[in-house]
């Protein structure tokens, strides 16, 4: 089902409807302030699945999450001293962190090394749907054959076993830049995107 929204001001009954989708288990398409994601309820294993079935990739590549701010995420990832001051600067914004997840995660969406790819998102779309959900929402790119669709209307045609797409409007074909986080507080870029780097970390190939 396609649902238009104002992306700039949500209607409170239309992030009702897809709160009330995600908590039932369905999954969504939806504005990240970057690329388009597609989601589900974090805490709700099934819907984490279907995520992957409806993807079409390997239940073993780990899936990143959105979170409300960054006391929330402090619940889903271990954030010390050096990784804090770096992230308050950046979020809420276009930048994913890979960080050591906490018990909080389930291991279906976790690495080998037991990380995570985490962000907090602020496009107005996304944030309504955070806090009225109350959990993250599983966040992985409206793309196929490594093409990212934009246009709301693409990704319904596409991806037909979504139960909702979010219209905000074509979205960026940039996703998130994103970081690794070191212990010495110094910062790695695994992937450039839309969240600028220049002046603000250093990169791996640097």
């Amino acid at each position: 089902m396609l649902l238009p929204i104002n992306s700039k001001h949500p209607e409170p009954r239309k992030i009702e409807r897809a709160v009330e989708c995600l908590k039932s288990g369905g999954i969504i398409a939806y504005p990240t302030g970057t690329v388009y994601g597609i989601g589900c309820d974090l805490t709700n294993k099934k819907a984490i699945e279907k995520v992957y079935r409806i993807k079409g990739i390997d239940s073993k590549k780990p899936l990143s999450f959105l979170c409300f701010d960054l006391s929330d995420l402090a619940r889903y990832a271990r954030v010390d001293d050096a990784a804090y001051r770096i992230m308050k600067r950046l979020i809420p914004g276009p930048y994913t962190f890979i960080l050591e997840a906490t018990k909080e995660v389930p291991r279906l969406v976790q690495s080998k090394r037991n990380t995570v790819g985490i962000r907090v998102p602020d496009h107005p779309v996304a944030q309504s749907l955070l806090k009225g959900l109350g959990n993250p929402i599983i966040s992985t790119s409206a793309n196929h054959n490594g093409q990212i669709l934009a246009d709301p209307t693409a990704i319904a045609e596409h991806f037909k076993d979504l139960d909702m797409v979010l219209d905000a409007g074509d979205a960026s074909n940039t996703p998130s830049t994103i970081l690794m986080i070191l212990e010495n507080g110094e910062i790695e870029v695994l992937r450039e995107g839309a969240g600028p780097v220049t002046g603000v970390v250093r990169s791996a190939q640097a």
